[in-house]
This record gives C-alpha cells, sequence and structure tokens, in this order.
C-alpha cells in the first residue's frame, strides 16, 4: 500500500527546533488519520500528535503547546513542527497512516535534543 518515508531528524540543542517531513508514495486526502509516533530506547511506541480527515488534531500531555502537526494534501506530505525541544523529546520518530482497511508505517527517523 501506501509507503512513508520520514525526514528533518538530527542533532539539536535544548529549547531548539526542528520540523519532520512524511513523504507518502500517494494521495492522503482520503486518509483517515495520519500521525507520528515517538520511541526512546528501551521504551514502547507512543503516539505524539496525530490529525484526522476532518482536520481535527489530538497531542500527547507532554508535547501540548511546543508540537505542532500538519498536513498538506498537495504536496502528500505530513508535517510536525517541533519547538522548544526538551532532552526527553530523543527517540526515533515514525510516520503513520491510517486509511480504515490498511495502515503503513515509516522507516523512522532519529531525534535527539542535547547539549
Amino acid at each position: 500500500q501506501v509507503q512513508l518515508v520520514e525526514s528533518g531528524g538530527g542533532l539539536v540543542q535544548p529549547g531548539g527546533s526542528l520540523r519532520l517531513s512524511c513523504a507518502a508514495s500517494g494521495s492522503i486526502v482520503n486518509s483517515y488519520s495520519m500521525g507520528w509516533y515517538r520511541q526512546a530506547p528501551g521504551k514502547q511506541r507512543d503516539m505524539v500528535a496525530s490529525i484526522f480527515r476532518g482536520g481535527s488534531t489530538n497531542y500527547a500531555d507532554s508535547v501540548k503547546g511546543r508540537f505542532t502537526i500538519a498536513r498538506d494534501n498537495a504536496k502528500k506530505t505530513l508535517y510536525l513542527q517541533m519547538n522548544s525541544l526538551k532532552p526527553e523529546d530523543t527517540g526515533v520518530y515514525y510516520c503513520n497512516a491510517n486509511y480504515g482497511f490498511s495502515t503503513s508505517w515509516g522507516q523512522g527517523t532519529q531525534v535527539t535534543v542535547s547539549s
């Protein structure tokens, strides 16, 4: 099904910003939802932010007010703008797309927040 490729990760200092991108091989207009998930070393993969077909969004409590999820249907791309980054934001970030009867995951992109 649809393939997802994340990019934009890297090393950033605490308080800095990054914007992650997730490029889809197919249309994202009819997706039920898309989201970003984070997996820190030794921990489970948890939802960070999600956006639904109608445009509503959900955020993990730890990132509210700092992260913003958005999509560009024309570019077939999902974004995660991350501001005021903290060391605890460190982890591999994965893009997800849910089309109802199928779910796709990207390969992940590493984000490291450190001085």
